[in-house]
C-alpha cells in the first residue's frame, strides 16, 4: 500500500513537473503583443520645454578644413611605438603591427595628399541634415531622373549601415539603385542616414537611445521626407534597426530585406539547437548546413570574435576615449574588423583588405569616424542595446506583419533558418543563400546585395502585399 502512496506521489509530481514545465515554455515561447512606444521623445541638448523644433531640409556638403588635415598627417608621422608580432603570427593576436605600420604610411603620404580627390567623392551624393527629435540628422538622398521614373516602378527605400561602417558603405550600392541603367523593373528613391551618434547625424545626450529609438527618428526622418511608405534594407545595426522599425511602425513598412538575419528570441534558440541534430530537415539544400550549425561552434565563433562587443556593451567611454585620441589606434581597432569579415581564406593573409574592400575605401570609412570623432558615441549603441529598458521590449518576440527578405552571405554572422525566422516574420517571402560574401555585402559584392534585393521587391506590390 505504502509503495502505492510513493508511486502516485511520484506521478503526481512529475505530472505537476510536466505541467509546469509546459506552462513556462508556452509562456516563453508565445508571441507578444506590440509594445505602447513614444514617437516623439526628444533627444538633444537642454530640457525639451525649451527646443524650439527645425523642420527645415538643410543641404549638406563636406568641406574639411585644411589645417585639420594637416594636423592628422602630424599625428601619423609621430614615431610608431608598436609592438613586433609573435614569431609566425598573421592576425590570429589582432591586426598585425608591420601591416599596420604599412596602413599608417599610406594613409599618411597618399591618401592624404588626395583628400581633395577623396571629399569630392563623398560629395558626389547629394547630402543634408534635419532635425528630428532634437537631433541633427545627416542623410545621403538620392532621387531617381524623369527617364528613370517613366520606365521603371520606384519606390522609396531607407538604406541603414551599421558598425563600423557608415554611409561609405554604400557609395558602389546606390547607383544602382537610382539608376536607368540597372537591368530591372524597379529603381528607388534612396535615402542612406548616418545613425545617430554616426558620421555626422548628432548623439543622443542622455541615457536610453537604443535601436527602437533609433528606429523611430529614421521612421519619422521617412515622414518628413514624405515617404509614408518606404521598403528598408540593412545589415549589422541596420538589420536590427530595419526589424524594430517594420515590428513598431508596420503601417508605414511595404517591406524590409536584410543581409543579416539574426533572431534571440527563447523559441529561436531552442529551435537552433533541436535543428543542430536533423539540420538537413529545416534547409532548402544540403549545401547550407554550415551557414548554421553545428550551433555549438557557431556560437564559439561568436564568443571569440565579440570581445569589442563585449567592451562596448560595457565601458563605451573606456574604449572610446582610447580610438579618438590616437588615429593610429583608430585605425587598428576598426581595420580589425574588416580584415575579420574578408573570409577565412583570407583573414591571415596581409592584402586581405585591399584584395576584398580596396584601401581608398577603408580609409575613407575611417575618415568618416576621425573627422566626426563619433568612435565613442557609436560605441554607445552597444550599451543601450543591452540595456534592461531596450531587453524588456522584447521585440524579437513581437510578430511583424511586413514582408521580409533575407539575404544570408556564406560568411557573414550566422544567421537563422527560415523555420526560426517565421516567427517573427510570417510573411517571410524571400529566402536567399550565397556562398560567397561577408559581412559588409553593400562593401564587398554591391551587385549581388542588388539583385537579391530586387528579387524581393519584385515579390511585393505597393502596399506590401506578396505578389503571387
Amino acid at each position: 500500500m505504502k509503495c502505492l502512496i510513493v508511486f502516485g506521489l511520484i506521478v503526481a509530481l512529475f505530472g505537476a513537473f510536466v505541467g509546469y514545465g509546459y506552462v513556462v515554455f508556452t509562456d516563453l515561447t508565445k508571441p507578444l503583443p506590440k509594445p505602447e512606444f513614444k514617437d516623439d521623445t526628444y533627444w538633444g541638448p537642454g530640457d525639451a520645454k525649451d527646443f524650439v523644433p527645425d523642420d527645415k531640409i538643410y543641404e549638406f556638403k563636406l568641406q574639411v578644413p585644411q589645417s585639420e588635415i594637416d594636423d592628422l598627417r602630424k599625428e601619423l608621422n609621430r614615431t610608431l611605438r608598436l609592438t613586433d608580432p609573435l614569431d609566425g603570427i598573421a592576425f590570429e593576436y589582432g591586426f598585425n603591427t608591420y601591416a599596420l605600420a604599412q596602413f599608417v604610411d599610406y594613409w599618411r603620404d597618399k591618401y592624404l595628399t588626395k583628400w581633395d580627390e577623396r571629399q569630392e567623392l563623398f560629395n558626389s551624393f547629394k547630402q543634408y541634415k534635419t532635425e528630428i527629435q532634437g537631433l541633427n540628422i545627416h542623410y545621403i538622398h538620392e532621387k531617381v531622373s524623369e527617364e528613370v521614373q517613366e520606365t521603371k516602378h520606384v519606390y522609396p527605400l531607407l538604406l541603414l549601415h551599421g558598425w563600423p561602417g557608415s554611409v561609405r558603405e554604400f557609395f558602389d550600392f546606390i547607383p544602382m539603385l537610382t539608376k536607368h541603367s540597372n537591368i530591372t523593373d524597379y529603381a528607388f528613391e534612396v535615402v542612406a542616414p548616418s545613425l545617430v551618434g554616426y558620421g555626422w547625424s548628432d548623439a543622443a545626450t542622455r541615457p536610453g537611445f537604443n535601436a527602437a529609438e533609433m528606429a523611430t527618428v529614421l521612421r519619422n526622418l521617412m515622414l518628413r521626407l514624405g515617404h509614408k511608405k518606404f521598403f528598408i534594407q540593412g545589415g549589422d545595426w541596420g538589420s536590427i534597426i530595419g526589424s524594430n522599425l517594420a515590428t513598431l511602425y508596420p503601417e508605414n513598412v511595404i517591406g524590409y530585406h536584410s543581409n543579416m538575419c539574426v533572431l534571440h528570441s527563447p523559441l529561436a534558440i531552442l529551435k537552433g539547437i533541436y535543428g543542430s541534430f536533423y539540420p538537413e530537415k529545416y534547409l532548402p539544400n544540403r549545401f547550407f548546413v554550415d551557414h548554421h550549425f553545428p550551433v555549438w561552434d557557431k556560437w564559439l565563433e561568436l564568443l571569440q570574435e565579440s570581445g569589442y562587443f563585449h567592451i562596448q556593451a560595457t565601458k563605451p567611454d573606456t574604449i572610446g576615449a582610447a580610438l579618438t585620441s590616437s588615429p593610429v589606434g583608430l585605425a587598428s581597432y576598426i581595420l580589425e574588423k574588416f580584415q575579420t569579415c574578408t573570409n577565412p581564406g583570407l583573414q591571415q593573409d596581409f592584402g586581405a583588405i585591399v584584395t576584398v574592400f580596396g584601401l581608398e575605401t577603408v580609409l575613407d570609412n575611417l575618415m568618416v569616424y576621425y573627422l566626426t570623432n563619433s568612435a565613442t558615441t557609436a560605441a554607445r549603441f552597444y550599451l543601450e542595446n543591452v540595456s534592461k529598458a531596450y531587453r524588456d521590449l522584447q521585440l524579437d518576440r513581437v510578430q511583424s506583419p511586413v514582408p521580409m527578405g533575407c539575404a544570408r552571405f556564406r560568411f557573414d554572422l550566422p544567421s537563422v533558418t527560415d523555420w526560426q525566422l517565421r516567427d517573427k516574420f510570417p510573411n517571410l517571402t524571400h529566402s536567399m543563400y550565397f556562398q560567397q560574401g561577408s559581412h559588409f555585402a553593400a562593401l564587398e559584392m554591391p551587385a549581388m546585395l542588388f539583385n537579391d534585393f530586387t528579387a524581393f521587391v519584385a515579390k511585393i506590390g505597393l502596399h506590401g502585399e506578396v505578389r503571387k
